[in-house]
């Protein structure tokens, strides 16, 4: 299945969702950066939820026929990250995403509007 950079964004938010990933946001930045079109950011209650997170978006990718290029600080971290080239996925658990904060960072890039894809 070939999904789009901003439909693969998507698709993991909402597997992020289901799996009560908290204060979800997907970010364009594609035109600001070579590093990814997307970064997908989390925050998870503890770190078995961060495992947990990852182990189910990497599920339902590989179901897709999509396997990451490159995994950072994999199963037993405060912060995982999982690189599909052009959506990049952030994995925090809360006081690692408040210390990193990603979204000033790259205030720059492109808030994606999430409301058809997370519950409340």
């Amino acid at each position: 299945m070939e999904l789009t950079p901003l439909e693969m964004a998507k698709k993991i938010a909402k597997v992020l969702d289901a799996k009560k990933a908290e204060e979800l946001q997907v970010i364009g930045i594609g035109d600001i950066t070579v590093l990814a079109d997307y970064f997908v950011i989390c925050t998870a209650n503890s770190t078995t939820q961060v495992k947990a997170l990852a182990d189910e978006v990497e599920f339902q990718m590989t179901a897709l026929g999509l396997e990451p290029h490159h995994t950072e600080g994999y199963r037993s971290s405060q912060w995982v990250l999982l690189d599909y080239s052009s959506v990049v996925v952030h994995i925090f658990v809360r006081e690692a995403r408040e210390f990193y904060k990603l979204e000033r960072l790259w205030a720059d890039g492109e808030k994606v509007d999430l409301q058809d894809i997370v519950t409340e």
